[in-house]
């Protein structure tokens, strides 16, 4: 007997949609406020000054709003006497925070013991859950608690958004097996991670030695103009945006930053000024002098500088931006509210040009740092692109993973 091409779909499509009912069936349905223990955090006064700067890390969402599994620190630190006379409270390692208020559904794990502000939620698996499991589970679910968040002027998640989210539950063992085979994922985006900011620091670290520390006669004095072409950004119309991809990619300014290439979150149909792939980018609202770079040609809106390189020598260009963050400084002083830079002070920015030889040899030696870290930007995003479609495929039991070692 022969099966059509259709007729054997339709019947793979059935045996999978058996199969992962017969799977649901298995896994405890349940609200996601059964499974968890919920702690509320809080801020020490800050009229106080022996509640601050002590040795005990207090999170608040700017401290995880990277995308990134795991919190090693934070901005701000607290003493003990801080600690004991306010609402806050110290989450252990392992558990999971999350912000609920404002900017909701950023999470994390916690590396070592932190105390938090009350705009997030600490989250502690009960007994029977594992702990990275969970985080992925919520993760899975933050899409469903930003649907269902309260609040007439911010966005907030509370105890009773937790209690209106279904979550179906493995056995522990397949519990450990998901949370391994997404853990894997992430390990590797870390581990790239890390060594992209190594290969930063070194970069830095060449940039301060040839061309800071070892200054030549043969040098000579100049301005940034001298040795770039500046865009200074400028936003289309509002109704041009969109979140779909059509048209072209669109940063609109410091907010889509991360580090070393902007968070692709827009598009725009109407594309004003552009950057080129490689280019420098540069806040130019305060925050003054945060820098990016342009992994492939965009649209910049009027927050955002592109800095372009007129003798292709673009990482000496972009090492020089970072080293000018003190000059930079100065601007977050001006403009009637908030620090900003035009086009005319920052063409004028002097600078120290090194001759050609010198140049030559800096790039030589960075420009393939620069290469590496791009690659492995662009491995970064193959990965968390697979993380992102396994992680609904396994909370749902559609993918089997019966097999993977523990």
């Amino acid at each position: 007997m022969q099966w059509s091409s259709r007729a054997m779909l339709r019947l793979l499509i059935v045996n999978i949609l058996d199969r992962e009912e017969k799977i649901m069936a298995e896994w405890l349905k349940t609200a996601l406020i059964d499974i968890v223990e919920l702690i509320g955090g809080g801020t020490p006064k800050t009229s106080k000054a022996e509640y601050w700067g002590g040795n005990i890390n207090w999170l608040s969402v700017k401290d995880f709003n990277n995308e990134n599994r795991y919190v090693y620190s934070t901005e701000k630190t607290i003493t003990e006497e801080g600690l004991n006379n306010s609402s806050t409270k110290l989450l252990k390692k392992d558990d999971i925070i999350i912000s609920a208020r404002g900017t909701v559904g950023e999470l994390a794990m916690i590396t070592f013991p932190m105390a938090f502000n009350q705009s997030c939620y600490g989250i502690r698996a009960k007994e029977g859950i594992d702990s990275i499991f969970l985080y992925y589970l919520i993760k899975n679910s933050v899409r469903k608690l930003k649907a269902i968040t309260h609040g007439s002027v911010f966005d907030t998640i509370t105890r009773d958004t937790f209690a209106n989210i279904e979550v179906a539950i493995p056995d522990i063992k397949t519990q450990h097996r998901i949370a391994k085979m997404l853990a894997d994922i992430d390990d590797k985006v870390e581990n790239n991670q890390r060594i992209n900011n190594n290969l930063e620091q070194q970069a830095q670290t060449i940039y301060q030695q040839m061309l800071i520390d070892n200054v030549s006669s043969d040098w000579t004095e100049g301005i940034l103009s001298d040795i770039a072409d500046i865009t200074m950004g400028q936003s289309p119309s509002g109704s041009s945006y969109n979140e779909d991809g059509n048209g072209t990619i669109f940063f609109q300014g410091r907010a889509e930053f991360s580090f070393r290439f902007p968070t692709i979150r827009l598009y725009t149909t109407e594309p004003k000024r552009m950057a080129c792939a490689n280019d420098t980018l540069m806040s130019v609202r305060a925050p003054v002098g945060d820098l990016n770079v342009a992994h492939t040609d965009c649209c910049i809106g009027r927050g955002l500088a592109a800095i372009h390189s007129k003798n292709n020598h673009q990482s000496f260009v972009l090492y020089t931006m970072f080293s000018l963050k003190k000059q930079l400084d100065v601007f977050n002083g001006e403009g009637t509210v908030f620090g900003s830079i035009n086009r005319n002070s920052l063409n004028e920015i002097p600078i120290l040009i090194p001759s050609s030889k010198k140049l030559d040899e800096f790039e030589a030696l960075v420009a393939p740092m620069d290469a590496a870290i791009r690659n492995n930007y662009d491995e970064i995003c193959c990965l968390e692109q697979l993380r992102n479609s396994l992680l609904p495929k396994l909370m749902s039991g559609e993918l089997d993973v019966s097999d993977i070692d523990l």
